[in-house]
């Protein structure tokens, strides 16, 4: 070894010495727990996994658990309530979502997915002076660093925004002008959302090399001059017209990346040769035997690409140990999913760069609990699981890996020499679980170029569950998460249990017999955390039950699940069932044991809620026959096959929902449906009901279905083959694949669909559509109801109509209480939109009745009280005339008795008083000509001494009118 070597790797040694991590931690939280003017609270870092924050997948900035307070709706028994100012190192992780760093990491030295993110916080207590002296301070003061190497960015403003000069002349007193950069609001500018608080924020930037002018290489995505530190001001909140209004109380939100600072302080050029992550290298060289050591390369210098697959691996296991460790597993969609892209990615890497033994990634668990678990005791607590997870995670993806491989090489081999199918690439994503960066990295080794846009293209086919669909299949009241994740399923597969066969739930007024394969109490309710047990009874609260095969119908394809009960054949025990949803093939029915104890292996009665699924099954029917009616009134039959080409306008099914009570229905479409249209689609749904269709089903081949015209299809949907088939028409499904491209099939509804229906639109009796309204941009939203609940909305809406018929005949005030009271009574009344909207206009008519009558009435009333004020002015010789009239209190009577009076007396000003004893207040107003020397402000305040009447005007003029305990 070099001398110069030598002495370069004692001095970072020295350097690592000086400021290890745990020191950097503490003495960050430290400075702002002992401030002696403004100490702040430690508040610990909330778990990785947002659970009560829907719109998150990860906390990914130490914001997010403050959110309530930002947007002051903080409950009062909350921690977070009172809280003043704060303190932390918030755990992160941004993968997925809008914040997505995962494709980056391993290519460069200063991405992660799972990072540290120190910040202090203010909630309306100190602002900008505060925070950037105590920022300049803690950096320089603190940890030392070279203010010269130091460079501030602030926002510039736009042509909506003003620039933060107040930010700019603070950090002047630290930095000279050369150093204080104007940014716009893509850089120095933060918004919550669309709407909501935001503010400006600078960043403080450092330079790794110093003794230049760096100034040009702040925000330029350069590895010597990095953002460490982001101070955000609370101050607007962003109205819906895009104006900013400034917030009652103003916050500061900052986050300085630990990675970036432990790199600076170490004297280091990247986060990965910190003391954060150098022990993971060392440990990864030592599991997978790799003969290379971490060595920092980057890009062709990266021989192997051995270095990037270090990064990859140590910055995932890190992601990994905490994810699980905070509520979050490896599964099949939402955060689950993006934690075993993580897992294959790592593993792959590990796997082929490195050269590892199957099981190497989950040895890696310890090292990460040894190094982090003192700052995060968490981690420490849950190290035996965590590793669990993750090693039944990886034998599993191992399994496929070298498959999925050979796989690879067989599709390469097979089609183009110089780009990989996007196809092929799909089939890698969703078959053996590839994510598509490594089978680009795999291409890009044989010289080959992914065929992205082919892949999205097929992405866009695929909908994973929305998070929203999660909360509600796992919500059971009883506060335990009873959904089955991989941990679950995996338990279940290993021990033989087969999927349930759910072909029965197209049976009605059955009870099936089955038998009981597994017991669950919900996630984490054993020891092993896997929930399952051997029996249950009613002390364990929500219980879940899989069945060899099962009649009940699992919630999916928006509509809801059946309902019922679980017997044993005896009678002796009874379980009722409130939620029936299915995971991997295996369909859990959710509910609580009311008599008895059911066993693992029992043998049981299944008794589904029929009359219930006889109303969800009008309901899905019926939305079926609207899905047909929508497309012929909007596009057409004769473009039912090419609606993409009417300029754009499409109708396609964009979301449904069906239970027992209504049927929700979105599509796609740009514009609100005028009353005709509503009227028409009500009037074709009721038609075919009237018309007494059968209700056909069969399972044809996904080729054969998809040439039947008319056939309609959810937008995005991949359906598999064979498809079942739901018509709603005279001739049967197999009749119309005889001859699919018959144009009457074009007067029926014929779908791709797994729910339950009719036999026939009869049994729907009567169909409503309540409600058409936007959603979304380009997506509408239909609300209706079938049988009893349309009936009824037609019975409200006849005795509305005569409520209305009879108010026709009424006059003057008698006439404006009824319109008024109808108005607000047709507003909450559930009736045909299309009705509501012929009432309404009929509604409005009467209004312009009563306001034409008032207006006569107003002309009437303040001629009178004119004529009472010129009398009063007549009677006196005095330069002022006092009069009392009684005409309510009637501002515009008011105006205009002042206006008329002006044009009449030139000589005396009139101070005049009215009353509604009814309403229990007075008005006083008052008015001068020109000329006449009267203040009628202060007459007025003589006038109303006393009353705590309140008014504004002018001197000549003035109206003052305010509500009192007695007229006097």
């Amino acid at each position: 070894m070099s001398e110069q070597k030598k002495e370069g790797d004692e001095k970072d040694s020295a350097m690592v010495t000086a400021w290890p991590m745990s020191r950097i931690r503490s003495t960050f939280i430290d400075y702002f727990t002992s401030h002696p003017s403004l100490p702040h609270t430690y508040y610990p870092s909330s778990p990785v996994v947002p659970h009560d924050d829907p719109t998150l997948l990860f906390a990914n900035a130490g914001m997010n658990q403050y959110k309530p307070l930002f947007l002051g709706t903080c409950d009062p028994s909350s921690p977070l309530h009172g809280l003043k100012r704060a303190v932390n190192t918030q755990k992160c992780i941004r993968a997925g979502g809008k914040h997505n760093d995962l494709d980056d990491v391993g290519k460069d030295v200063y991405h992660h997915t799972f990072f540290e993110m120190m910040g202090n916080w203010s909630f309306g207590d100190y602002f900008k002076k505060e925070a950037i002296d105590m920022c300049y301070k803690c950096l320089v003061d603190i940890f030392g660093l070279d203010p010269s190497r130091l460079y501030a960015t602030y926002f510039g403003g736009d042509d909506t925004t003003p620039a933060d000069t107040d930010a700019r002349d603070i950090w002047l007193k630290y930095l000279p002008a050369s150093r204080v950069l104007p940014f716009d609001a893509a850089d120095n500018f933060w918004e919550m959302g669309a709407t909501g608080p935001c503010g400006p924020c600078v960043e403080v930037h450092y330079d790794r090399i110093g003794g230049r002018d760096a100034a040009a290489r702040v925000n330029a995505d350069l590895p010597d001059v990095i953002e460490i530190w982001n101070n955000v001001f609370i101050q607007y909140n962003r109205e819906a017209d895009g104006s900013l209004r400034d917030l009652p109380g103003q916050h500061v939100d900052t986050g300085m990346g630990f990675e970036r600072l432990a790199s600076i302080l170490q004297g280091v050029d990247s986060n990965y040769d910190t003391d954060i992550f150098i022990p993971i290298f060392q440990e990864i060289q030592k599991i997978t035997k790799c003969p290379k050591t971490y060595g920092g390369k980057l890009g062709d210098e990266d021989i192997g690409k051995v270095d990037m697959a270090y990064r990859v691996v140590a910055d995932h296991i890190r992601t990994l140990s905490f994810a699980i460790t905070d509520g979050a597993v490896p599964s099949n969609d939402g955060r689950g999913y993006v934690l075993r892209r993580i897992l294959r990615r790592a593993v792959r890497y590990g796997r082929q760069n490195l050269g590892a033994d199957l099981g190497f990634f989950a040895n890696l668990v310890p090292i990460v609990i040894k190094i982090m678990g003192d700052a995060f005791p968490e981690l420490v607590k849950r190290q035996d699981f965590v590793t669990k997870i993750i090693k039944e995670e990886e034998e599993s993806f191992s399994k496929t890996l070298d498959k999925g491989l050979i796989k690879f090489q067989e599709m390469a081999d097979a089609g183009n020499p110089k780009i990989f199918s996007g196809t092929d690439a799909h089939f890698l994503y969703t078959s053996m679980g590839f994510p598509v960066d490594l089978t680009e990295l795999m291409a890009e080794e044989r010289g080959m170029t992914l065929d992205r846009n082919g892949f999205e293209a097929k992405m866009e086919k695929e909908k994973l569950l929305s998070k929203e669909a999660h909360a509600a299949k796992t919500r059971t009241g009883s506060g335990k998460d009873m959904g089955l994740e991989a941990e679950q399923t995996s338990y279940l597969g290993k021990r033989s249990v087969k999927t349930t066969d759910d072909s029965l739930k197209y049976t009605w007024e059955s009870n099936i017999n089955s038998k009981v394969t597994a017991l669950f109490l919900g996630r984490g309710e054993t020891d092993d955390g896997a929930g399952f047990v051997e029996q249950v009874d009613n002390t364990n609260g929500s219980i879940g039950l899989v069945l060899d095969k099962t009649p009940f119908y699992a919630e999916q394809g928006g509509q809801v699940c059946d309902i019922g009960m679980i017997s044993l054949a005896d009678g002796s025990a009874n379980v009722r069932i409130n939620s029936v949803q299915v995971y991997g093939g295996f369909v859990l029915h959710v509910g609580e044991v009311v008599s008895g104890s059911i066993r693992l292996h029992d043998d049981i009665i299944c008794h589904v809620d029929y009359d219930r699924r006889k109303l969800i099954a009008a309901n899905h029917t019926t939305t079926h026959v609207l899905n047909y009616a929508l497309r012929d009134v909007l596009i057409g039959k004769d473009n039912l096959l090419s609606a993409h080409e009417m300029d754009g306008k499409t109708v396609d099914q964009r979301g449904s929902l069906v239970d027992e009570s209504k049927l929700r229905f979105d599509f796609s479409w740009g514009e609100p449906l005028s009353l005709q249209q509503i009227a028409l689609v009500e009037a074709i749904v009721s038609k075919q009901i009237d018309a007494q269709l059968p209700v056909h089903s069969f399972v044809a081949s996904l080729d054969a279905a998809k040439k039947i015209k008319s056939l309609r299809a959810v937008f995005g949907e991949v359906y598999p083959d064979p498809v079942r088939v739901v018509s709603i028409s005279n001739e049967s499904v197999p009749e119309i694949l005889e001859d699919p491209t018959k144009e009457n099939w074009l007067d029926y509804s014929i779908e791709f669909c797994g729910g339950t229906h009719l036999s026939n639109t009869a049994e729907a009796e009567r169909f409503v559509l309540l409600n058409e309204e936007g959603i979304a941009k380009g997506v509408r939203r239909i609300t209706g109801v079938t049988g009893s609940l349309a009936v009824e909305a037609d019975a409200t809406a006849n005795a509305f109509m005569t409520k209305l018929e009879a108010v026709n005949n009424l006059k003057g005030q008698d006439l404006q209480q009824e319109v008024k009271q109808l108005k607000t009574e047709l507003n909450s009344l559930s009736i045909s939109a299309a009705r509501k909207i012929k009432m309404r206009t009929q509604c409005e008519d009467l209004t312009k009745r009563v306001i034409a009558w008032m207006k006569e009435e107003t002309a009437n009333k303040t001629a009178s009280v004119v004529e009472a004020a010129l009398a009063a002015a007549a009677s006196t010789t005095s330069d002022k005339a006092i009069c009392r009239f009684d005409f309510g209190i009637d501002g515009k009577v008011a105006k205009a008795v002042m206006a008329a009076y002006g044009k009449k007396v030139k000589d005396k000003a009139l101070l005049m008083i009215t009353t509604d004893a009814a309403a229990n207040r007075f008005m006083v107003f008052a008015t001068a000509p020109k000329g006449v020397n009267v203040d009628c402000k202060k007459w007025l305040l003589h006038a109303t001494e006393g009353t705590g009447a309140k008014g504004g005007g002018k001197k000549k003029i003035q109206l003052s009118s305010m509500a009192v305990g007695q007229i006097w």
